[in-house]
């Protein structure tokens, strides 16, 4: 049965962008069910955008990386930012993570309550704490 994997857009972004550490988690992702929130759409796309306009991305590179963006969410379970999502109390104990980490925090754990995750991938360290005290494994 294949791990399944909640991937926060920090995570998704390292792999896509070639980033320090992708090549471990390109090894962890291969033959995974990979799951996420649309907010990882925005965010990626926000992202690459942010980055060709401040030319650390060339046209050409933006270009590829858009074009496996839209490869790899095919491979992906999106779930939509839905009104059960932004109205759930539910928080971290300690940390108060920014609006989209929560928005992820909590679609993770919706897909957590569903069929357990294998693991919440995230590079984010505040977002990792955020994910330990939900009790999500990290």
């Amino acid at each position: 049965m294949a791990k399944r994997l909640y991937l926060d857009t920090s995570a998704y972004l390292c792999i896509l962008l070639g980033e320090m550490g992708h090549e471990k988690l390109i090894r962890e992702t291969t033959g995974a069910e990979l799951l996420s929130s649309v907010i990882l759409v925005l965010e990626t796309g926000r992202n690459l955008i942010r980055l060709s306009r401040e030319g650390i991305l060339t046209a050409a590179d933006f270009q590829t990386c858009m074009s496996a963006f839209s490869d790899h969410m095919q491979q992906f379970l999106l779930r939509d930012l839905t009104l059960d999502l932004c109205g759930s109390m539910i928080m971290p104990v300690v940390s108060s993570p920014r609006s989209l980490d929560l928005a992820h925090l909590r679609t993770a754990l919706w897909f957590h309550q569903q069929k357990k995750l294998y693991r919440f991938v995230t590079l984010d360290q505040s977002q990792e704490m955020s994910a330990r005290e939900l009790g999500l494994p990290v």
